[in-house]
């Protein structure tokens, strides 16, 4: 009954201000996690000129963070599940806070890459939690746009960031970026503390000390009613398990999300952890471009990901997550294959990046509402995390496998077509997935 599940109340009541305000903070905190991902990207070219990196030595360093992110999905998404959404949070917050303002200490490639493989573990568990508040805060009506708004601050975290970045680079050396994604991710806390609370979902799951008394605080703060008492548990919510997601009613879901995540990824993070190098570096661009202009392009790319994001969001309402997502996914592959044929000029490469961003980021927005609409509440940040971490696997490669396809003497046409191969796996899989739209 309604009054006893405080999740039908939250998914049939009016979606207030609050919760909107809620929404809002998981744009923020995915905003942050957009620039720290990135934020070596930004650095790159200038870690690459201080060390004296080959194109194989660099890839190497960005990678790094990517791992971190698969440990930290897997480890820190089933603690959300576990111990709730908003400690992970918390806790995802000042790993990624301490790591970043440790960047800025680094004295080699190696302390550097420790530094951001630390980062990497919060924002791992950050992306697994805060998909899960997005989805668990909204009510049905708006939650598929909750939800595209929640993936979108990722490239608009990336852009606004990448446009500061570039500006600091002009005047700073790399470990400006580092220094500002720090404070940033810091100042994030009491915003959390203040405004995220934990969800009646989780809360009516786990059922903690004074999980009504808690709930029903919540539920009074959005303006919705009360609950008179919590239903009955069911064993699967009280023993919840990582196992869980591999019984039969999610085993095939859950290796199509993962192993499609992880192929798109490999693509995805092509375009983001690579453009900067390639666009500033005359063997590819075919001129000169300055390193804060490589930086600026990057940026685009991501304000190219937040439309293209946004319209999916629209698209999903419209014809489900499905059919919208493997639309987005075949258009990446064509547009980070054209990626591949260069550009005459900054403003050429512009939107190149741009058009890419725009539709390999729409189809993460796709990923990312089919996590959540795929698994129940005592195992969605779980699985959640597992189908990111995955994922990880696939965007750690991206840098790697690139600047290997470079050190080899490729070219950049051959390169982006093979990068590009990972949406048009990830569109084969997805098509296998069963429609819960």
């Amino acid at each position: 009954m309604p009054e006893s599940d405080p999740r039908s109340v939250i998914e049939n009541g009016a979606m207030g201000v609050r919760q909107w305000l809620a929404v809002g903070i998981t744009i923020l905190l995915n905003a942050l996690d957009g620039f720290d991902v990135l934020s070596s990207a930004f650095a790159g070219p200038g870690i690459k000129q201080e060390w004296h990196l080959a194109p194989d030595g660099l890839g190497a360093v960005l990678s790094m963070e990517l791992i971190g992110m698969g440990l930290g999905s897997l480890v820190l998404g089933s603690m959300a599940d576990k111990y709730g959404r908003r400690p992970t949070i918390i806790l995802c917050l000042i790993m990624m806070a301490t790591g970043m303002f440790l960047a800025t200490t680094a004295t080699s490639p190696q302390i550097l890459s420790l530094y951001r493989v630390f980062t990497g573990l919060g924002i791992g568990g950050m992306l697994a939690a805060t998909n899960a508040v997005a989805f668990e805060l909204s009510n049905r009506k708006h939650r598929s746009m909750a939800l595209s708004f929640m993936v979108i601050g990722y490239p608009l975290g990336a852009f606004f960031g990448g446009l500061i970045a570039s500006s600091l680079l002009k005047t700073h050396d790399w470990r400006i970026v580092f220094m500002f994604g720090g404070t940033m991710t810091a100042l994030m806390l009491p915003l959390v503390l203040l405004f995220v609370p934990e969800t009646p979902a989780w809360l009516a799951q786990a059922r903690p000390t004074g999980a009504l008394q808690r709930i029903n605080g919540i539920l009074g703060r959005f303006g919705l009613a009360s609950v008179q008492e919590l239903g009955a548990q069911s064993h699967a919510e009280a023993k919840a398990s990582l196992a869980d997601i591999f019984k039969p009613a999610y085993a095939r879901t859950t290796l199509v999300l993962s192993l499609g995540y992880a192929a798109h990824m490999l693509t995805f993070y092509y375009i983001l952890k690579m453009a900067p190098s390639i666009i500033s570096d005359p063997q590819f661009a075919g001129q000169h471009f300055a390193k804060a202009q490589g930086a600026g392009v990057l940026a685009y790319a991501n304000l190219g990901g937040a439309i293209g994001g946004a319209c999916l969001g629209l698209l999903i309402g419209n014809f489900g997550i499905k059919r919208a997502t493997l639309v987005a996914l075949a258009l990446s592959v064509i547009m980070v294959a054209k990626f591949g044929l260069g550009a005459n000029d900054l403003n050429g490469w512009t939107w190149a990046v741009v058009l890419a961003g725009l539709f390999t980021n729409a189809a993460v927005v796709g990923f990312y509402s089919a996590f959540a609409a795929s698994y129940p509440t005592h195992v969605k940040a779980t699985g959640t995390g597992f189908a990111l971490s995955v994922g990880r696997g696939g965007a750690a490669l991206s840098p790697y496998l690139a600047g290997l396809l470079f050190a080899s003497h490729q070219g950049l046409l051959t390169a982006s077509i093979v990068m590009a191969m990972g949406s048009l796996v990830a569109l084969a899989l997805f098509a296998l997935l069963p429609s819960k739209d």
